[in-house]
């Protein structure tokens, strides 16, 4: 799914070259997205396994708000759909 298309109000996994954020889905302000009640974590090999945790126990809140560039990505999913086995 395309950020744009995104649901806002519900938790998101919002992939990047480098990086993976978890969280609230807020607004694309530009070329900006605002996330809210957000975790970030490096993209490395174990990613989808950080991912399935966070799908299985809750996103583990670094920032109340959050804001990043749209610039770079590569996937994004509801965190709900995340298989959490």
């Amino acid at each position: 799914m395309d950020i744009m298309q995104a649901p806002h109000g519900i938790n998101v996994v919002v992939e990047t070259v480098e990086t993976v954020y978890i969280g609230r889905l807020g607004k694309v302000e530009g070329d900006q997205v605002r996330m809210h009640h957000a975790a970030v974590f490096p993209q490395a090999d174990d990613a989808e396994a950080l991912i399935r945790h966070t799908a299985r126990f809750g996103v583990p809140v670094e920032h109340a708000d959050l804001l990043f560039e749209t610039r770079g990505i590569q996937r994004v999913r509801k965190l709900g759909e995340v298989p959490k086995a």
